[in-house]
């Protein structure tokens, strides 16, 4: 890929702080999610504590519509939970899909909704319809959050059997 030049700056965008492996994230991303793309990579122009001239310095990437940029920053600083990125996803297919891509290409599986991908980086995985029967409130938001507790990956079938005698 050729370096581009980013036209616009975003008055607020998310950097993420990578070992070297920015552009291999990008393009992991930009392969996964739906609007999204590499916008531009760029190159050191001299040598830095965690790398040469040449070396890929910054990404600029759009994930799910949302900009963010990658930058190679060495081994100092590494992802935890503290910081996580939450899909909202309409179906169990899609939840599905998103889920498999990141655990089945060297990630991890976690509670809740949530796994962590190859680069450490944490995503909460969430159908649209476990927000609906949670903010519900009442005996309906307790059995679903009860029935998420129990999960890994969210099961929307599981979540509707949970909750459909307090509708009856």
């Amino acid at each position: 890929m050729q370096t581009t030049r980013c036209t616009v700056i975003p008055k607020l965008q998310p950097c993420l702080w990578f070992d070297g492996n920015a552009e291999e994230a990008a393009r992991f991303y930009a392969e996964t999610f739906p609007d999204s793309r590499i916008d531009a990579i760029h190159r050191a122009p001299s040598d830095y504590p965690a790398g040469k001239q040449g070396n890929v310095l910054t990404v600029e990437v759009t994930v799910l519509g949302m900009r963010f940029l990658l930058l190679n920053g060495g081994p100092q600083f590494t992802f935890d939970e503290a910081v996580s990125f939450q899909v909202a996803t309409d179906d169990q297919a899609e939840t599905d899909r998103y889920w498999k891509a990141i655990v089945d290409n060297g990630g991890q599986e976690s509670a809740c909704g949530w796994c962590r991908d190859r680069f450490g980086l944490s995503w909460q995985i969430t159908p649209r319809r476990l927000t609906e029967l949670i903010t519900q409130g009442g005996e309906t938001s307790r059995r679903a959050f009860e029935a998420m507790m129990e999960m890994g990956k969210i099961d929307i079938a599981a979540l509707d059997r949970a909750v459909a005698d307090v509708r009856s």
